[in-house]
């Protein structure tokens, strides 16, 4: 017998090799019709798999990530199964399931369009109705060479090829089609009533430029024909609030071939960027942090010393200096080791923070590059923190409490996760598990509740994550906090401790924005470019009703740049209305219209973006209340 712990603790006995179905089915029959499997041990399994010792076991449904990983991979099998049918002598490489959907990618002569997406859709359509069960079985890894061999399926050997040797090799069968997966997937296809496929693109086997171009189909199911439509409507919401489109159409940014994934920033970029600076650096200020700026390019051996040349070579760029080797930093943590190593320390120093808006480079794939949410060169807002053990919790605590009120300013809520050593990673056990055990603690004495992302830590040590929820319900993966005790002994960093002896200080890295680029590209999404005060490049527009009136237009624009606010005259020859539709096309937070009357009277008729028109209002008080505005940082 094995014993199987649900979440609220209370044990339940069955005979090993008993199927996750009969689990759920056994806590509650209407459990078992809306689950999609459960997490076993940390691991997703599918309905139709085996438990074969003692378990914790939680039933997941549709509204759980895993739930949605089982419903997506089990989508791109039958996506896969209906390529088959409508386009023989396909070659299938990989379909998994992502965080929106699924893809899979397919080596075919024939060239995909959207009139093949919504044949493909039918038949998916009729794959379901047809209600196939899916049927796992496992092979040994010559023979599951020689099935792929035979079937001329290249893509699968090369994946079985590259499996240890005493790996399971497992086969999901779906009607005609059999795919070499690990799972997990659907009981059967029943529970899927809606399918959008949603774009064609290319890419290559195994994301390697010298290989193969691929065509790959995105696409995305629900339960219910009323989900996919919020989600289509989502989708059509994010269209309008891409960041790429709004930055040229704003004036904030642009990308040129000359520079693949390097940004420009215009002025009105520059000018949001500057603002989110000064208040980062304000805010650290406050906590005690120290500002450092560290050279963009380090020697060789200093990267083989921190690991990253062993553990993130591929992502680096190199050059040569008086015939020695170099690379051009992808991470600023060595150069803020060896700021700390200029100097002795004692615990009387500690915590040490020092923090970097530092300028990192990292060879992203051409493919990958997506406007400022994925480029090669951008500006970690970076913090070391070092301390002495008995401290970790504590700054642990005070970090998360900062990254709360920066993500508050901007009206983003968010949820942690936890990551857990990864495969490729450096120390020992014990290490590991006490700086996990560290950032765990932390979390729950806040009260703060995380999941468990195993697997997913930095190669030095575990991490807290954030991801924002920004205005349409889309997460981001913005700061992080990264417990770190490999370092330290790399670098050989001392302290002088209270008993006079030198020991080892502990090493947190740390972001809150994350990088200056991508927490731009968020934040002009979030606000669909229509920033808060504080923010918008431009506050004020003043707009003449005729050029007869440009002299006072002209002396308000001196009256509130003397206050500190951003401001610009509309002078153009142009009517009113037109004026007004061009202020709100730049989504300026206030137009001011001066006319005849507004002269006469010293008064200003306000106009507030998606608000209309608020009346005329005495100079002196417009100004008083955009000043407050700004203070209070209102959004």
């Amino acid at each position: 017998m094995i014993k199987i712990t649900l979440p609220d603790g209370s044990v339940k006995e069955y005979e090993k090799g008993i199927e996750v179905y009969d689990v759920v089915k056994d806590i509650s029959e209407g459990l078992a019709r809306v689950a999609l499997g459960a997490v076993v041990n940390d691991d997703i399994k599918g309905l139709q798999e085996t438990i074969d010792e003692d378990s914790s076991f939680r039933v997941v449904k549709f509204e759980d990530k895993e739930g949605k990983k089982i419903f997506w991979h089990t989508s791109s099998h039958i996506m896969a199964l209906a390529v088959q049918r409508l386009f023989p002598g396909v070659k299938f490489a990989i379909g998994p399931a992502i965080d929106n959907g699924f893809y899979y990618d397919f080596d075919t002569e024939h060239r995909f369009t959207p009139d093949d997406l919504e044949k493909i859709e039918n038949e998916m359509a009729r794959i379901v109705k047809e209600g196939h069960k899916l049927e796992r079985f496992v092979m040994p890894r010559n023979e599951a060479l020689e099935y792929f061999k035979e079937r001329k399926e290249e893509y699968k050997v090369d994946l079985i090829e590259h499996l240890s040797e005493d790996e399971e090799i497992s086969f999901y069968k779906l009607g005609d089609f059999t795919d070499l997966c690990a799972g997990p997937h659907l009981y059967d296809v029943k529970k899927i009533k809606a399918i959008k496929l949603l774009s064609i693109a290319g890419a290559y086997w195994r994301g390697d430029e010298n290989n193969k171009m691929l065509q790959r189909i995105y696409g995305i199911t629900f339960e219910k024909k009323k989900e996919l439509d919020e989600y289509l409507d989502k989708l059509e919401e994010a269209k309008k609030r891409d960041h790429r489109k709004l930055g040229k159409e704003l004036d904030l940014f642009s990308m040129h071939d000359e520079g693949p994934g390097f940004p420009f920033f215009h002025p009105k970029g520059m000018v949001i960027r500057n603002i989110l600076e000064d208040f980062w650096r304000e805010e650290h200020a406050k906590r005690g942090y120290g500002e450092i700026k560290t050279p963009l390019i380090l020697n060789e051996a200093l990267w083989h010393q921190s690991g990253h040349w062993e553990h993130y070579k591929e992502n680096m760029y190199f050059t040569k200096i008086d015939d020695a080797e170099y690379a051009i930093k992808p991470m600023n943590c060595p150069g803020s080791i060896l700021v700390y190593k200029s100097k002795m320390y004692s615990y009387r120093d500690f915590p040490l923070r020092l923090a970097e808006l530092g300028l990192v480079h990292r060879h992203e794939l051409s493919g990958a590059l997506h406007g400022l949410m994925r480029v090669r060169s951008f500006t970690q807002d970076d913090a070391h923190i070092f301390m002495v053990p008995s401290q970790v919790k504590e700054e642990i605590k005070k970090v998360i409490d900062l990254a709360d009120y920066i993500y508050g300013i901007f009206g983003f809520k968010y949820h942690i996760e936890l990551s857990t050593r990864p495969e490729n990673s450096m120390g020992t056990e014990e290490q590991w598990d006490i700086a996990t055990n560290n950032l765990k603690e932390a979390l729950e004495e806040k009260g703060i509740a995380f999941t468990l992302n195993e697997g997913d830590g930095a190669f030095y040590g575990p991490k807290i994550d954030f991801h924002l929820e920004d205005a349409i319900g889309r997460t981001w993966q913005c700061g992080t906090i990264q417990l770190d005790f490999q370092m330290p002994e790399r670098f050989d960093l001392t302290y002088v401790d209270k008993d006079n002896e030198k020991k080892r200080p502990v090493m947190v890295h740390r972001t809150i924005l994350g990088s200056m680029e991508r927490f731009m590209g968020i934040l002009i999404e979030h606000f669909a470019g229509k920033f808060p005060v504080w923010i918008a490049p431009v506050q004020v527009s003043i707009l003449p009703i005729s050029d007869k009136f440009n002299d006072y237009a002209y002396e308000l624009k001196k009256t509130m740049e003397d206050k500190g606010i951003r401001v610009e005259v509309d002078d153009r020859a142009e009517k009113i209305g037109f004026k007004i539709r061009e202020a709100q096309m730049q989504k300026i937070p206030y137009m001011l219209v001066v006319g005849e009357k507004e002269v006469e009277q010293n008064l200003i008729s306000v106009r507030k973006r998606d608000h209309g028109d608020l009346g005329q209002k005495p100079i002196a008080e417009f100004i008083e209340n955009i000043l407050e505005e700004i203070e209070n940082k209102t959004i």
